[in-house]
């Protein structure tokens, strides 16, 4: 279902985004969902894309009243037995420095405390730990990528 954009929101979301230097600004009512994303080469015209396309520098990626596949998959795990949450916001990285070996991989089998990933967070590396032995059987997030209170970045079985 498509409904007509709001210029005025948009406009308004593209003046924060510059006012604040920022890459990336997402909005989201119950109608519509608007990605601005801009690349580090500077401003350039706006393009309106649908959501199935993946954003490219200065997109706007608008979607209205359907979730995302991905968005689904990962909420079905929230309720998971073993669903290992982030315990905080920041990145997350899944190796102790840069060129090592992940700390875990799926198939991996861990034991309760055992180090799983570290999340960075007001330049403090904070480790999270198993909670539970078993195998981890999915990991759901990637090196580098900022992550919410709650969010779960492992299955653990």
């Amino acid at each position: 279902m498509t409904t007509p954009l709001d210029t005025k929101i948009i406009s308004k979301l593209a003046e924060i985004l510059d006012k604040n230097n920022l890459t990336e600004l997402e909005y989201e009512s119950e109608e519509c969902r608007i990605c601005l994303t801009r690349g580090l080469s500077g401003p350039a015209p706006i393009a309106y894309a649908p959501a199935p396309i993946a954003a490219a520098p200065q997109t706007i990626a608008v979607t209205c009243a359907a979730p995302t596949p991905a968005a689904v998959a990962v909420e079905d795990f929230a309720a998971h037995p073993g669903a290992m949450k982030s315990p905080m916001v920041g990145i997350i990285y899944l190796s102790p420095e840069p060129n090592a070996d992940d700390y875990v991989k799926v198939g991996s089998t861990v034991k309760e405390g055992d180090t799983l990933c570290l999340i960075e967070a007001m330049k403090t590396f904070n480790p999270v730990k198993a909670s539970h032995s078993g195998k981890v059987a999915k990991i759901l997030v990637e090196a580098g990528d900022p992550v919410e209170y709650g969010q779960v970045l492992m299955i653990i079985e």
